[in-house]
């Protein structure tokens, strides 16, 4: 098996590591204790080694052959390529800022600065990594050196004033840094490491973690921590790692504002900004390389709380995981950054690409959970694995080699069994978000309220996803559609329309609403309730930059999402449109598409308005049903677009999709425009139609600006958004509230309310159906009197952040 590194090349002698400790001013005065200390450092140095280069692997076999080729051509480019001047390493990477006070330009100078050290990063595992063809070699290692200290000499120094992105300093720059300085350790004079570590001291002093504030908290906090550790490794300084590793603990305790975990499984990074995806990759994986260097050590780290990061796992990170995806609308800015100008050799990122990582993150992370815990989290691991048939993780170009041994170990490991997607329901009031799974497909829908911004822009990046909070329901199938969004989707969709959103065709500038998710719409009334299987969820929404309002509501149940909107009103002199389906069809596009049972063209592009259309069925992906008939227009067409519309690092390369998209047409100026919808992942369309002419399989019990409710009999399924307090139906609620009720056979049901707005310091619920006995019910509900109809009364729900307080009761 490989063994990332030799004994005689990596190990160092005791008088080396004491230099070491000499010129850190930390050498014991005992020469015993000194050898003792700097073995310490040692074994950090060489379990970091680990980290970086991977183990487990052969370097013979595939597919890490293959890999650490590439690994070893890509290092040749660098050396060969590489020019030392004044300004610059490589000439394609000028980290001389000609006007450092002119910050949005000044970041691509700062970011030059990562990419070096990012350069010299490449060019050491080559040197270090078994298989590569470089492996050892002399003239690499001093190409490597001259770098370091041309870096150091020019502008990554303890002179040097910081200019553009803060991150590019405190932890693009030293994190490259210091990994290089652990694989070429003892290559390093003491001099050289002495150098390297006041660079760092001074772009990253002990105060950069002094408070738990701006921009050391979430997964930025745990990128500190990694540089401060590593920087004590290098420089054997104990109180730089004990440093770092006590700065990990405010990471672990839930929050009920800003950055982190909620008890309810969201993540937020940025203040309002939803991010499981993308900062929490981060942070789930740093976590992951920090418990696991620290662990065995003097430095371990023995805060309980961290208990609540391996929660996690399954409570934050797996329910926006899907066969291997990890969903967009937990992505912030990333879905932006597809394939950037600076590499054309980079694989384009995706939701699959972005899963990837997140896999290993939690393999990781299991070899320091309990048995139980790394035994499931292997089985869930496996099985996403094997259900990412879109984009196979062991083929995943740009999963690094450490990521990829780990996930063959997995693949590899007989006695791990894969574990199956869940069925359930999620929702995440903490921000704004729902995930709804069911047997072959799952769905997520994304909104945005007064803490919680409608998208994120900022380094120029996601510059046009304006609207990706204004009720955007994603969808997945289990064996199709898992390229809907990963295909070009983000450059190429016309932003004005993506899936399940209502929006106003206003134009928006780039960028609007401003940077780092700065715009929240000013209303109250945003989440659901649910039983963990199905869910009424519903959205006040107010238009970005426009005067749009809308009432939307979505019942997530077996085998269907219905979908209501109400209370439309806007005034922007633009069309308002509310998107029913916007399927990315890729390149060729000739999926089928028919309309109460006639076919519409496949090829040719065409639009058409779809009157008293009863069902609409796309081959391959799902149905839709419109209840009483609705007025749809639809259309196929080929989009094109750049990621550099998108992103201002993005690929100038134009690309063109194929689009299948239906949406209700609102006018430009709706006084009440509403809309109901039945969306059917996977349904044939056979079934399609079959639940359309089955008319009293859904009771629309209101859609108006007031309530919007349903009923679906056969499921035992009521589900009302009271934005008003009213009667629906056979439930009367004295104040806001969203309701969901389970009628099951065994004669009991579930009652499910929330209070979205957090406001309410009182509300009563009667349902007008006999009940005879409360079994359960939470201490908010302060009364319960049960008989002919039930009536509940609840006390102060304003501090239970939207969370479903659930009841359960004996049918009469």
């Amino acid at each position: 098996m490989h063994s990332p590194w030799s004994r005689r090349a990596f190990l160092l002698t005791t008088g080396g590591s004491a230099l070491a400790l000499t010129t850190s001013g930390l050498l014991p005065s005992d020469e015993a204790e000194a050898a003792v200390a700097a073995d310490a450092y040692e074994a950090l140095r060489t379990k970091w080694r680990t980290l970086i280069l991977g183990e487990g692997f052969s370097p013979t076999a595939e597919p890490f052959k293959s890999r650490l080729a590439e690994l070893g051509t890509t290092a040749r480019e660098l050396r060969d390529t590489m020019a030392p001047a004044t300004g610059s390493l490589w000439p394609d990477a000028s980290y001389a800022d000609p006007d450092p006070d002119t910050d949005q330009e000044s970041y691509g100078y700062s970011a030059n600065v990562v990419t070096g050290y990012s350069r010299l990063s490449t060019m050491a595992q080559a040197y270090r990594q078994e298989g590569t063809g470089l492996t050892g070699d002399a003239g690499l290692k001093a190409d490597i050196l001259t770098g370091l200290d041309h870096l150091y000499t020019q502008v990554y120094n303890e002179n040097q004033a910081r200019f553009g992105n803060w991150y590019s300093w405190q932890i693009g720059a030293p994190q490259n840094l210091l990994d290089v300085c652990v694989l070429m350790y003892d290559q390093l004079s003491a001099t050289q490491v002495a150098n390297y570590c006041k660079a760092v001291d001074h772009f990253v002093p002990d105060s950069a973690v002094g408070s738990y504030t701006g921009t050391s908290t979430g997964a930025n906090r745990v990128d500190l921590c990694r540089v401060l550790a590593l920087r004590g490794v290098v420089g054997a300084s104990s109180a730089k790692i004990a440093l770092a590793r006590d700065a990990l603990s405010p990471v672990f305790p839930y929050v009920t504002t800003g950055d982190g975990l909620y008890t309810d499984g969201s993540f937020i990074q940025h203040t309002t900004v939803p991010y499981t995806g993308s900062y929490g990759s981060v942070m789930l994986g740093g976590l992951g390389m920090l418990f696991s260097l620290l662990r065995g050590s003097s430095w371990e780290v023995t805060d309980t709380k961290k208990q609540i990061i391996f929660d996690a796992v399954e409570k934050a990170w797996a329910p926006f995981i899907y066969n291997g995806l990890v969903m967009d609308g937990v992505a912030g800015r990333a879905i932006s950054r597809g394939l950037a100008t600076s590499d054309a050799k980079k694989i384009q990122a995706d939701d699959h690409r972005r899963g990837h990582p997140i896999m290993s993150a939690v393999v990781l992370l299991g070899q320091g959970a309990s048995a139980a815990e790394n035994a499931r989290w292997r089985g869930l691991v496996k099985g996403w694995m094997r259900r990412d048939y879109y984009s196979p993780p062991l083929s995943d170009a740009s999963l690094g080699l450490t990521s990829l041994a780990r996930l063959q170990g997995v693949e590899n490991d007989t006695s791990v069994a894969a574990i199956a997607e869940p069925t359930g329901h999620r929702l995440f009031p903490n921000m704004a978000r729902a995930t709804h799974r069911r047997p072959g497909w799952a769905a997520s829908i994304s909104m945005a309220d007064p803490r919680i911004t409608y998208y994120e822009t900022g380094n120029g990046e996601n510059l046009r996803g304006w609207h990706a909070g204004s009720g955007m329901l994603y969808w997945w199938g289990d064996t199709y559609a898992n390229g809907q969004y990963s295909d070009a989707f983000w450059p190429t969709v016309d932003p004005y329309r993506l899936p399940g959103i209502t929006a106003s065709r206003k134009a928006l500038a780039d960028a609007a609403g401003g940077d780092w998710g700065a715009s929240m719409p000013d209303v109250k009334w945003v989440g659901g309730a649910s039983d963990g299987q199905r869910a009424a969820i519903g959205q006040y929404l107010k238009g970005l930059q426009s005067t749009l309002r809308a009432k939307k509501s979505w019942f997530c149940l077996d085998d269907a999402i219905v979908c209501l909107g109400a209370g439309i009103v806007c005034t922007d002199g633009a069309a308002v449109e509310t998107t029913v389906e916007n399927r990315n069809l890729g390149p060729t596009g000739t999926t089928s598409f028919q309309v109460d049972g006639a076919a519409k063209p496949t090829g040719t592009p065409w639009s058409a308005t779809l009157t008293g259309a009863k069902w609409a069925h796309i081959g391959g992906h799902g149905g839709y049903v419109f209840p009483g008939g609705a007025t749809v227009k639809a259309l196929r067409e080929e989009r094109s677009g750049k990621w550099s519309d998108i992103n201002k690092g993005g690929a100038t390369t134009a690309i063109a999709r194929k689009y299948l998209t239906m949406y209700v047409d609102h006018g430009t100026a709706p006084t009440n425009g509403t809309y109901a919808y039945a969306l059917m992942p996977g349904a044939s369309a056979a079934q399609t139609a079959a639940r359309s002419a089955d008319t009293g399989w859904l009771q629309i019990l209101a859609n108006s600006d007031n309530q919007q409710g349903v009923s679906v009999p056969s499921l035992g399924f009521t589900g009302v958004n009271f934005w008003f307090g009213g009667t629906v139906g056979k439930l009367t609620a004295s104040a806001p509230c969203s309701v969901q009720i389970s009628e099951k056979s065994d004669g009991t049901a579930v009652i499910c309310v929330s209070d979205p707005m957090r406001a309410q310091t009182s509300l009563t619920l009667t349902w007008n159906r006999a009940v005879s006995a409360v079994t359960a019910k939470p201490a908010t509900v302060t009364s319960a009197v049960t008989g002919a109809s039930l009536k509940l009364t609840f006390g102060d729900l304003s501090g239970t952040k939207g969370a479903t307080q659930r009841i359960s009761v004996t049918l009469g």
